[in-house]
């Protein structure tokens, strides 16, 4: 049997999972890493393919972009398709294309094959992120146990971003730069051998036919508007990026309103009236726009401490293995405490360690920068950890899959408009600290003032003792720019604070709450729910 039943004095009855949905929750760990790990294993990786396929600066950024850029357009029409088909039959699928597009990816031979590769590996990602999720709800009926299982969910996710690379430099210093594609070859197959036998398939039977004219409005909204703000970050505002986000803009507008004449929409807007579901989806937005501060975090590392791409990695695994361990205990702080407490207790904890950042004051402060970054990923934990929970656990299980995929999809949106706002105010920082010497010429005076790459490279150009003034004056800029995104970050984190303050304390402690009461419980089918071959 997948579920047993356990009887206690102060849950009643309760069907908890037993050993195979353990080990199904394992196999699910799989794609969730190996699809985080594909959106960092290129930071290394990108110089080398790009020399190798002769790729040039625009489409290094498509090969880097487009795997994002598909995956975010794709979650919700995926999730929706998922309550539909079959959520395991969907995995399946998805693992399968998988499979394929990485072994493609590896031995592209243009940088165009490779975009068109990297396009089909977003698709593929797009069907395993709300399956995972959404099975993860039919394999634990019981609160705490599903609880649990999202947050080792979200475990593996953040652990395949942060060791992205890692895994890509490893496999440079043996390999080449294929490899880092071929590693989900393997994986891939692991999971179509196991997951007929292991997990559940589940779907919503009551649900219709997927409307082909809302996915069209969807990525007509999406994809235009994560295109323009990527680009107003790095290249600042133009008419491209603007047009972008307004054609995206007018694209979500049509598609919400053919939602509501649809009587079975593709994204149900009912959902965003409970209160719970929608405060849980604009603190996982609070939690993507943080992350834009890594950027000024490597470029500082990279720069004024003077590490290299793989030794940045590694120093910045404590704070990401602090996250993962307070992602998987957080579950159980909440038993005795009210999530809205233990996030917002996060988020000021975050808030200290942002704010120990705008402390550094030039090189040989690893220490410093290390510790601040480790404090402050210990108070987003929470937050990572817990929304995600919430979000499914205040959804109908038929919605499922819908739940999350617009939980992945509002913490992509974070991301992208965390690199717009922390992005653009610490570049603008940066181009306003940093001090040109009079002598040099204007064309490379403009190179560094673009970014800190630029003034290295231009300072490689110069004499000496200007090289040195160059360089003294860019990472005294760079480090100005790090304690300003620290400091908007700090401000974000407490007002995320504010608002789990007042949107979610009517949220008990999942200690008082009666497992039947927890809206987890699959949807019945007309033939039952296959539990793919388990006992």
């Amino acid at each position: 049997m997948l579920l047993k039943r356990e009887t206690t004095a102060d849950t009643g009855a309760a069907e908890r999972a037993g050993r195979r949905a353990l080990i199904g929750l394992a196999v699910l760990g799989l794609p969730t890493i190996l699809v985080a790990l594909d959106m960092s294993v290129l930071y290394l990786v990108l110089p080398h393919l790009g020399a190798d396929l002769g790729a040039s600066s625009v489409q290094q950024l498509w090969i880097t972009d487009i795997y994002g850029f598909m995956l975010a357009g794709l979650l919700v029409t995926m999730g929706t398709l998922g309550d539909r088909i079959g959520r395991k039959r969907l995995l399946l699928i998805g693992a399968g294309a998988f499979a394929v597009a990485s072994a493609l990816a590896a031995y592209s031979t243009s940088p165009e094959m490779l975009i068109a590769t990297r396009a089909l590996l977003g698709i593929a990602g797009s069907t395993i992120m709300p399956s995972t999720m959404a099975l993860i709800s039919v394999m634990f009926k019981d609160r705490r146990q599903h609880s649990m299982a999202i947050a080792v969910w979200m475990g593996c996710f953040m652990g395949g971003t942060a060791l992205g690379p890692v895994v890509g430099g490893v496999l440079l210093e043996f390999f080449w730069w294929g490899s880092a594609f071929l590693l989900g070859v393997p994986i891939m197959v692991l999971l179509l051998v196991l997951a007929p036998k292991l997990l559940p398939e589940s779907r919503n039977p009551a649900a219709g036919r997927l409307d082909l004219p809302s996915v069209a409005l969807l990525l007509s909204a999406i994809l235009p508007i994560v295109y323009g703000l990527k680009q107003l970050a790095r290249d600042g505002a133009g008419t491209m990026q603007i047009l972008a986000i307004v054609v995206g803009t007018s694209g979500g507008i049509l598609f919400l309103r053919r939602q509501r004449r649809l009587s079975d929409p593709m994204l149900d807007l009912r959902l965003f009236g409970n209160r719970t579901f929608s405060s849980a989806l604009a603190l996982t937005m609070f939690a993507g726009l943080t992350a834009a501060n890594q950027l000024f975090v490597s470029f500082y590392m990279q720069s004024v401490e003077e590490l290299s791409p793989v030794a940045t990695a590694l120093w910045l695994l404590p704070s990401a293995i602090a996250m993962v361990v307070v992602i998987l205990v957080a579950p159980i702080l909440i038993r005795w405490t009210r999530p809205a407490y233990a996030i917002a207790g996060g988020l000021v904890v975050a808030a200290i360690g942002f704010l120990m950042l705008t402390q550094l004051d030039g090189s040989g402060n690893l220490p410093l920068l290390v510790s601040g970054l480790v404090v402050a990923n210990l108070g987003i934990g929470p937050m990572a950890g817990l929304c995600a929970t919430l979000a499914m656990q205040s959804t109908p299980a038929e919605k499922a899959g819908l739940a999350a995929s617009t939980t992945s999809t509002a913490g992509e949106f974070g991301i992208a408009m965390g690199v717009v706002t922390v992005g653009v105010v610490g570049t603008a920082i940066y181009r306003d600290q940093i001090t040109i010497s009079p002598g040099i010429p204007a064309e490379a005076a403009d190179t560094a003032r673009d970014s800190i790459v630029g003034a290295i490279s231009v300072a490689e150009r110069l004499p000496a003792p200007d090289a040195a003034n160059m360089l003294d004056n860019a990472y005294q800029a760079i480090t100005a720019s790090l304690h300003g995104s620290a400091a908007i970050c700090a401000a974000l984190v407490l007002a995320a604070a504010a608002l789990t303050l007042t949107a979610l304390r009517h949220v008990p402690p999942s200690g008082r709450e009666k497992s039947h009461e927890a809206p987890v419980t699959p949807v019945s089918e007309p033939v039952g729910v296959n539990t793919g071959g388990q006992e």
